[in-house]
């Protein structure tokens, strides 16, 4: 064959396998510009330009599927249509004074209520603004949903008014995090962000709308059209891209989805897991049982998890959450010298309790005890093992769940008496001398103690008690006895300040008839005294009760004789009775000179709020040395 023709043939065979290159990826790019555009879909599905429909209903018609009560926000333009079609609904929305506040009122609904708890935020700060309350909800294992409003799509990264890149604030705080491209996606995504909020261990998700998929077509178009027309090749070319992404934005948005709640996976101990458990229990002469908020949560009924217990006869322990499981006086309840009895224990069964500073690490417990953990999380129920202690058993599975079917198990098994009696003995000595340490006199003001001890004997048993305050609600939780299961909320391992405001709100929104109380110190107080305005308004009467010593102290308890300075822990006697009256609630002040009247004072406050008022009881105490060498790191 003639050079010249293989030079040419090669030639056109190099030109055809460019040209077939150049096809096969314009060709891609093409089909890629078609699928985000949804333009075979919009062939299938129409769009009604007519219709003044809008995203925020379908939002509504979600929420309302998974029987969500109440949505916690602080208005905003980027979530007005969620609001407004959720209220039309049936939804009752809370506005409150911080968004801070309105994610641990959902926080507190979800603990209360087993269901998935709502707070619906506007787009940038509104969002960092919840930074806090979304952590704490993480470290608490809450199912929170939050929602956050956001700058429209095509508007993202061109410095439209509060527009941040949210997702990557909320990935390491939730379990789930999805920003909403469609109308149409809006049902999917949610459901799927409410389950996995529950699923597993429970936790916060996030899901961010820009404001394109919740407002109408006709608003939308107005803002992304130009009216008058566009000349040349460019502007034909932007107008048909922004129509084509207005027609994918709205096509089949009205479509009839299935709206319910998807399935909810919780892990749940072997029958295998739970024989070998049964074997080493039935053998042991002094166990015990380490309760934490883990064992509140669903399926198991807290009703059903306390007779559990009582059947098991095993003294208990109860930490978070789960304060209050087994009443007010239970012979079962150890309260005191917990450091002690570990050391004694030959069998102790840590139920959604984690060995982190709470337990010293697992320091606490002893080399000779045979440790059975339960917990849902892999990553809590190992934290700090095989360092500081070694379970014999340990399963992933769901607490609640594991304690009834144990007690089914071990139907005929009684703990040893003699066990259970001393520690009850050893626990009535410690609350004798607190009870006596309560009638020393402080150098100033009240005795805390005295105060608490006041308030415990006048709760009534329907009570439901929040803990938001260092030193003054520490001493609270020895003196201060929960009447029973899911009567105590605190916030959890993260130890944030602050939650009393929203934790009270969805405490009484839950359960209208109880009478909350709030234990605040008068540091934590700061953070949302705001929120009695919310209370006036939204008819949620609670009871604060404000352990005012002018001081940070639980930071001034270790810093001055370490360090030799009580620089920036003090504060002052201030009048706070008198903001809560500003707010339009009731207030007085507790002290030495109406010592005598506290019960009195107490008791027209209980009355009070149940006539539809808030009350706040601004009670001036001195330092005792009742929690002297705790520490708070």
């Amino acid at each position: 064959m003639n050079p010249d023709t293989i030079s040419s043939a090669s030639a056109l065979g190099g030109t055809t396998t460019w040209l077939v290159a150049v096809l096969g990826t314009f060709l891609v790019t093409l089909l890629g510009a078609a699928h985000k555009l949804g333009l075979l879909y919009q062939l299938w599905h129409q769009v009604d330009p007519k219709s003044t429909r809008h995203g925020g209903e379908i939002v509504a018609e979600v929420l309302k599927a998974h029987g969500v009560p109440y949505v916690f926000t602080l208005v905003g333009g980027h979530i007005s249509p969620i609001l407004v079609a959720s209220e039309k609904l049936g939804i009752r929305i809370v506005d409150t004074r911080h968004e801070a506040t309105a994610v641990f009122a959902a926080d507190a609904v979800a603990r209360l209520s087993g269901t998935v708890g709502v707070a619906a935020v506007t787009a940038g700060p509104g969002v960092t603004n919840t930074i806090t309350a979304v952590k704490n909800a993480q470290m608490a294992e809450s199912p929170v949903l939050l929602i956050g409003g956001a700058a429209a799509t095509l508007q993202k990264g061109r410095g439209a008014l509060q527009d941040i890149d949210q997702l990557s604030l909320l990935k390491p705080l939730c379990k789930f995090c999805a920003s909403v491209k469609t109308v149409r996606d809006i049902s999917p995504v949610l459901r799927k962000a409410i389950a996995i909020a529950q699923c597993d261990t429970p936790g916060p998700v996030f899901v961010e709308f820009p404001l394109d998929v919740l407002y109408p077509y006709h608003l939308i178009e107005r803002e992304l059209i130009k009216k008058t027309g566009s000349k040349g090749v460019l502007g034909k070319a932007v107008n048909w891209y922004l129509r084509s992404y207005l027609g994918n934005l709205f096509a089949g948005a009205w479509a009839v989805r299935d709206l319910s709640p998807l399935p909810v996976k919780i892990p749940k101990a072997t029958k295998k897991e739970v024989q070998q458990c049964v074997e080493l229990i039935s053998r042991a002469k002094k166990p015990v049982i380490l309760l934490g908020s883990q064992v509140t949560l669903p399926p198991t009924p807290v009703k059903k998890l306390r007779d559990a217990l009582e059947e098991l006869g095993i003294p208990c322990f109860l930490g978070g959450m789960a304060r209050g499981m087994l009443g007010k006086n239970s012979p079962l309840h150890i309260r005191q010298n917990r450091r002690e009895a570990l050391k004694e224990a030959d069998v102790v069964i840590l139920a959604g309790t984690v060995c982190d500073f709470r337990l010293s690490y697992g320091r606490i417990l002893s080399k000779g005890s045979k440790i059975i953990a339960v917990n849902r999380n892999r990553e809590q129920l190992l934290k700090n093992a095989h360092i500081f202690w070694k379970p014999h058993i340990a399963i992933k599975g769901d607490a609640g769940s594991f304690l009834v079917h144990l007690s089914q198990e071990l139907r005929g098994y009684s703990c040893p008496r003699d066990w259970v009696i001393g520690l009850k003995e050893t626990d009535h000595v410690k609350e004798k001398q607190n009870r006596e340490k309560a009638e020393e006199p402080t150098e100033h003001h009240l005795n805390p103690l005295k105060l608490l001890h006041h308030v415990d004997c006048l709760l009534p048993e329907d009570s439901l008690l929040v803990a938001d305050g260092g030193d003054f609600v520490a001493s609270a939780a020895y003196i201060v006895k929960p009447r029973g299961p899911l009567c105590w909320l605190d916030p959890g391992a993260f130890g944030t300040l602050g939650v009393g405001g929203g934790f009270a709100l969805g405490a009484k929104l839950c359960r209208p008839e109880s009478e909350v109380w709030i234990l605040y110190g008068d540091g934590s107080l700061g953070f949302s005294v705001m929120e009695f305005d919310t209370f006036v308004r939204h008819k949620t009467p609670v009871i604060a009760l404000v352990g005012n010593d002018a001081c940070w102290s639980q930071i001034s308890r270790e810093q001055v004789p370490m360090l030799g300075s009580n620089v920036a822990c003090d504060l002052d006697y201030l009048d706070y009775h008198t903001v809560a009256e500003g707010l339009g609630g009731k207030g007085f002040l507790l002290d030495r000179q109406n010592e005598d009247q506290m019960d009195d004072i107490i008791r027209t406050a209980q009355s009070g709020c149940r006539s539809g008022k808030p009350y706040l009881l601004n009670a001036l105490i001195g330092k005792t040395n009742f929690r002297e060498g705790s520490i708070s790191v």
